[in-house]
């Protein structure tokens, strides 16, 4: 999910006025290089981290900062072109090489090659960021079979088969294993993306559950649960919701790439070494008040 300005202009953390009809929303590659971060540059020195989703928005960030911190990373994701723009932009900006495949993890053989893949590779995987999805908005009684069998194959099974797919190799292998998992901010529901709402409240559960499930084996799993972010996805969006998104939070604004990347890094790292089975909410407190109402608010929830 994500958030948004006011009605004519945005206003970034610089504080630069920009028209809405030529705000390209998101961080670019360049600045995923350069932003500060509080954590040091080798915190994640000999690590591997293997992000789905990376070409693009959320994925990208966590991978670009996994990198500049130190480690080896992966990414995968439908859209090679993406991918490929992704590694060729780290390589450019960062001097650094970035792994990729191109699948999905909605087929559980294409996401059993990747997990293949990238043990052969680079011997191990530290961490797994289940970071891909994607939903649309729509009223539930206006779901198609279809439409709701795509969503809940994508944001439920397609990140079990990740997980089971690495945690099988992890406990094969009888190394320690890390999983963190994007989901949404589903706490109160989430009004016209129903599909969404239960297949990401469906991930925590799962992950809350088989937390204590390999704790023995050292896997620990932990969940990050977005408000509204600022990503490129945003510029398919028209102006009347871009004009809405953001003010569904106590804090009025949108979060941006980066306070989901860090977020990632702290459950990566040392920092989180006694966290398992936990929902990471970076969403301006939306969890305990607002909604987003995609398609609009319906008149009977409107002010009078």
């Amino acid at each position: 999910m994500k958030k948004l300005p006011q009605k004519d202009v945005t206003v970034s953390e610089t504080q630069r006025v920009v028209p809405m009809e030529t705000r390209q929303w998101g961080l670019p590659p360049d600045e995923l290089a350069k932003l500060p971060t509080i954590y040091r540059d080798d915190l994640l020195s000999g690590q591997v981290i293997v992000v789905s989703g990376g070409g693009s928005g959320m994925g990208r960030a966590i991978a670009f900062l996994a990198l500049r911190l130190g480690a080896e990373v992966m990414i995968c994701g439908r859209d090679e072109a993406k991918l490929t723009r992704a590694a060729e932009d780290a390589k450019r900006l960062l001097g650094k090489d970035i792994a990729y495949r191109a699948m999905t993890i909605r087929n559980p053989e294409q996401v059993d090659t990747l997990a293949e893949e990238a043990f052969t590779r680079f011997g191990r995987i530290d961490t797994l960021v289940n970071n891909a999805g994607g939903q649309f908005p729509q009223n539930a009684l206006d779901f198609s079979t279809k439409g709701w069998l795509a969503v809940v194959d994508t944001n439920l099974n397609g990140t079990w088969w990740m997980m089971q797919a690495f945690a099988r190799r992890w406990r094969d292998k009888e190394q320690a294993g890390n999983v963190v998992n994007i989901i949404a901010t589903y706490d109160r529901g989430i009004p016209q993306s129903a599909h969404t709402c239960a297949a990401r409240a469906g991930v925590a559960h799962l992950s809350k559950s088989v937390a204590v499930e390999w704790a023995p084996l050292k896997i620990r799993v932990n969940c990050v649960a977005p408000g509204t972010i600022e990503t490129e996805g945003l510029n398919n969006y028209p102006p009347e919701l871009l004009q809405r998104t953001g003010k569904g939070n106590p804090m009025r604004v949108m979060g941006d790439t980066w306070d989901i990347a860090q977020s990632v890094v702290y459950l990566s790292a040392p920092s989180a070494k006694f966290v398992t089975g936990e929902v990471l909410h970076v969403d301006g407190g939306m969890q305990l008040w607002g909604t987003n109402w995609p398609l609009g608010v319906p008149e009977y929830f409107r002010e009078p």
